[in-house]
C-alpha cells in the first residue's frame, strides 16, 4: 500500500515534504505532570511506502532508543519516497525510571491490544494500535537483550509468513532468527490487524553498545533502500547468517561464571564455552557446546544460579 497524497495524523494534516511532530497524550503522574507520547513524521516528496520505526516499549533498552535518536538527529530518517514515522521511546515511564515495565508492573510488550479505560500499559498499547499502526505498511521494533544478557545484532521473525522473511533480508543483520509471534506482544498485534513489523536485538538492557547500534542504523537504511523510499544505503560487511533453530545453554551448577566466547562467535561441538567455579578455588566445572553453531546471546553476569541461562546457540 502507498500512501495517498493527504496524510493525516492526530487530525493534523502532513504535506508532501514535511515534517511534523505529534505528542499524543497518556496520562498523568500522580503529581499531575502530564506524560505525552512525542511522534515524528517525516514525509518524502514522492509516494511510497509508510515505515514505523519503534524504540523502548521496554524503557531500559536504551540502544534502540539511540538509533532511532541519530536517525532523526542526522536527517536519516527523511525519506525520499514515502513516509517514515518514528517513536524513540514508547515507554517514557520505563526509560525515566530506567525499567523494562511500566509503574503498574505490566509488560508493554504483552499488553496489546490495549484498552482505552485499561491499566497504563494497555492505554500505551491502545494509542500504538489504534493512532499509529492503521497508518502504517512496515515497521522495525528495536530492543535489546535482557538484564546482563548481550545479543548480537540480529533480526527475528516469524518464517512461516514469507513477508517477514523478504524484510528481515532488506536489513541483512549478522543475524536472522525464526521468532514465533507471542500473544498479546505488539508484532502479533499489529500482523493481526495487516501490518507487517520485524523485531531488531542487539546489545544489552542500559549498557549503549556500539556495534549494535551501527548495524541498528545501517540495516534500517539498507531496508528502507529495498523500499525504494531512499537511493543510497551502507553495503553489509558480513554474511547473513538465517537460523532456523535455536537453543539455550544453562547452568548445571551455581558458582562464578567466567566466558571464553564472545557474542556472535562460532562454535563447534564439545567446544569449551567457559567454566564456573566456586568462590573459594575448590571446584571448576566446564561449559561445553552440544552442537556447533553461532553465538546469538552471553550471559556476563558473573553470580549464576542453577539453571540460569548461560549461552543462545542458533544452527
Amino acid at each position: 500500500m502507498s500512501q495517498n497524497e493527504v496524510f493525516t495524523i492526530k487530525g493534523h494534516t502532513v504535506k508532501p515534504g514535511e515534517t511534523l511532530q505529534v505528542d499524543f497524550k497518556i496520562a498523568r503522574l500522580p503529581t499531575h505532570t502530564p506524560i505525552d507520547l512525542p511522534v515524528y513524521v517525516f514525509r518524502g516528496e514522492k509516494p511510497g511506502p509508510v515505515l514505523l520505526l519503534t524504540a523502548g516499549l521496554h524503557g531500559n533498552e536504551i540502544n534502540g532508543i539511540e538509533i532511532v535518536r541519530r536517525l532523526i538527529s542526522e536527517g536519516k530518517a527523511i525519506p525520499n519516497c514515502g513516509t517514515v514515522i518514528a517513536i524513540p521511546i514508547v515507554n517514557v515511564y520505563g526509560f525515566l525510571q530506567s525499567e523494562r515495565y511500566l509503574p503498574d508492573g505490566k509488560d508493554l510488550n504483552r499488553s496489546f491490544p490495549g484498552n482505552k479505560t485499561g491499566s497504563l500499559a494497555h492505554r500505551v498499547a491502545y494509542v500504538l494500535m489504534n493512532e499509529i499502526i492503521p497508518l502504517i505498511d512496515y515497521g522495525i521494533d528495536f530492543h535489546t537483550g535482557g538484564a546482563s544478557l548481550s545479543n548480537f545484532p540480529q533480526i527475528r521473525c516469524d518464517f512461516e509468513h514469507g513477508i517477514n522473511i523478504k524484510l528481515a533480508e532488506m536489513f541483512a543483520p549478522p543475524f536472522i532468527l525464526n521468532s514465533k509471534m507471542i500473544d498479546k506482544s505488539f508484532r502479533k498485534a499489529a500482523h493481526r490487524n495487516g501490518k507487517h513489523i520485524i523485531v531488531y536485538e542487539g546489545g544489552e538492557s542500559l549498557r549503549f553498545d556500539d556495534y549494535s547500534i551501527q548495524e541498528g542504523i545501517d540495516g534500517t537504511l539498507r531496508m528502507m533502500k529495498a523500499l525504494k523510499m531512499i537511493s543510497d544505503a551502507p553495503e553489509a560487511s558480513h554474511k547473513c547468517i538465517t537460523m532456523k533453530s535455536t537453543s539455550w545453554i544453562r547452568a548445571k551448577y551455581a558458582g562464578i561464571f567466567h566466558p571464553l566466547i564472545a557474542p556472535g562467535d562460532t562454535v563447534k561441538k564439545n567446544q569449551l564455552l567457559g567454566t564456573i567455579t566456586d568462590p573459594y578455588g575448590e571446584t571448576t566445572y566446564k561449559i561445553k557446546a552440544r552442537e556447533s553453531g553461532n553465538v546469538i546471546s552471553l550471559n556476563y553476569m558473573p553470580v549464576l544460579n542453577a539453571g540460569d541461562a548461560i549461552t543462545h546457540v542458533g544452527k
